[in-house]
C-alpha cells in the first residue's frame, strides 16, 4: 500500500452528489440490507465524531502534545455498529470485551466522552485507562466489563475462552465479543480461541471478529496467507463464519446482530470477518499520512445518506463542525491535566494481597506501600 507524505493537489473526485429526495425515507437500502433512518444518522453521528477524534489525535502526535499514535481510521463503520450493540454493564449477564488498539469508535459509541480517550493519548495521571502509564487505545473500563487492553499482538483471544466459559456457566445472554487485526491471526493465540471455543460439550458464546485492512504494520497479508477469507480458518472447528464488506455500515449492522443473536441463542462461537480501509497508515511511526487510494467509509456513508433523502449538505457540516469543536475542546482541557510524576510508578502495579504485611518493604509497590 502507498502512502503519500502529503495531500495531492487534485483531490480525487468522488461520486457526483445529487440533491436529497424530497420525502424522507422510512429506511437507507445497501443491497439486500436495511437500517431504519433514526438508526443510520445514529452511526452516522458517531462515525463523523470518531473520525474528528482519530484525526485530531494525529495531530496531537504531530504537535507533539502526544508521543504516539494509533488508531482505526476507515474502521468506523465496525467500531460504531460494536459499540452501539453491546449489551454494557458488570459481570456475566452483560457482554465482555476484549479489543485491540483500533476500537476508538467503540468506546465512543458505548458513551466514553472524547477526553478520556485524549487523556492517554497525552498520557496524564487523569486518564481512567491507565493512569497515563498506557499509549493510545488500551482501553480499560471495569464497569462495562472492558478487558485491559494489551500491546501484545492477539493475547486477548487466548483470553477471550475465560471469560465465556464464565457465562456460559452463568447462564443469561452475555457474550463475550473479542476484537483483532487478521496478521494476528497468525499468532498461536487465535488458533487457541477457536480450539477452546469449540470443545465437545464445552462450546462457548464467544463472537470472534477480524477486522482484515489487508496489512500488518507494512506487511501484505497476501504474502503470509494463501486464505483469501480469514473466515476459512472457521471451517475445520465447525463455527459458523460469515465475511462482510466493513465498509457499508448498513451491512455490517446487520452483520453483526446476527452474529450476535447467534451467539447469544445458541451459546456457541461465530467467527466474523470485517474488511475494512486502513486511512492513515498503521500508526504515527510510518507518519500517519492519508492514503487517498482506500476507500473513505465516512464519505460513502455520508453520500448514500444524501442520495437516499435522509440528510442534507447542510446538516452534515453542522454534525462534522460540532465533532471537530468537541474533540478540540477535549484536547485543551486535556492538556491542562497534571502528568504522572516519578513516585506514581509504584502505584496501582499489585492488587491488595495477603503478602502486603508479611514483606511491606520488599513490595513497595504494594497499594498503600507509597
Amino acid at each position: 500500500m502507498s502512502e503519500t507524505n502529503e495531500e495531492p493537489p487534485d483531490f480525487p473526485p468522488g461520486p457526483a452528489r445529487r440533491v436529497a429526495r424530497t420525502a424522507a425515507p422510512s429506511v437507507i437500502r445497501s443491497g439486500r440490507e436495511v437500517m431504519s433512518v433514526e438508526l443510520a444518522l445514529t452511526v452516522f453521528r458517531q462515525m463523523i465524531r470518531t473520525r474528528a477524534l482519530e484525526e485530531r489525535s494525529i495531530k496531537m502526535s504531530k504537535s507533539g502534545e502526544a508521543y504516539f499514535w494509533i488508531g482505526g481510521p476507515g474502521e468506523e463503520a465496525f467500531n460504531v455498529s460494536l459499540g452501539l450493540q453491546v449489551h454494557k454493564g458488570f459481570g456475566p449477564a452483560y457482554d465482555y470485551l476484549h479489543l485491540h488498539y483500533r476500537n476508538a469508535g467503540v468506546l465512543l459509541a458505548m458513551g466514553m466522552p472524547m477526553i478520556d480517550h485524549v487523556r492517554q493519548l497525552a498520557m496524564r495521571w487523569t486518564d481512567p485507562h491507565s493512569r497515563g502509564r498506557n499509549f493510545v487505545g488500551h482501553y480499560a473500563v471495569r464497569a462495562w466489563n472492558v478487558v485491559p487492553v494489551t500491546s501484545v499482538i492477539e493475547v486477548q483471544f487466548a483470553m477471550a475462552p475465560g471469560t465465556a466459559r464464565v457465562q456460559k456457566r452463568y447462564g443469561g445472554e452475555g457474550i463475550t465479543i473479542v476484537v483483532g487485526g487478521e496478521a494476528g491471526t497468525a499468532e498461536g493465540d487465535f488458533e487457541t480461541c477457536l480450539n477452546w471455543s469449540t470443545r465437545p460439550g464445552f462450546e462457548l458464546p464467544v463472537l470472534m471478529v477480524v477486522t482484515n485492512n489487508r496489512y500488518g504494520i507494512s506487511t501484505d497479508i497476501r504474502s503470509v496467507s494463501v486464505e483469501k477469507e480469514i473466515t476459512a480458518r472457521a471451517a475445520p472447528y465447525g463455527i459458523r463464519a460469515e465475511t462482510v464488506d466493513g465498509n457499508d455500515p448498513v451491512a455490517t449492522w446487520n452483520a453483526l446482530d446476527r452474529a450476535m443473536r447467534y451467539c447469544r441463542r445458541e451459546r456457541r462461537p461465530f467467527l466474523l470477518e470485517a474488511m475494512v480501509s486502513r486511512l492513515h497508515g498503521h500508526s504515527s511511526s510510518s507518519g500517519a499520512q492519508r492514503d487517498w487510494n482506500e476507500v473513505d467509509v465516512l464519505a460513502n456513508f455520508e453520500q448514500m445518506l444524501i442520495d437516499q433523502g435522509a440528510i442534507d449538505s447542510a446538516t452534515v457540516k453542522t454534525l462534522k463542525d460540532e465533532a471537530r469543536a468537541e474533540a478540540d475542546a477535549a484536547v485543551v482541557a486535556a492538556m491542562q491535566e497534571p502528568q504522572p510524576t516519578p513516585a506514581d510508578v509504584y502505584r496501582f502495579t499489585y492488587a491488595p494481597s495477603p503478602v502486603d504485611v508479611v514483606y511491606p518493604e520488599d513490595y513497595t509497590g504494594l497499594p498503600g506501600a507509597c
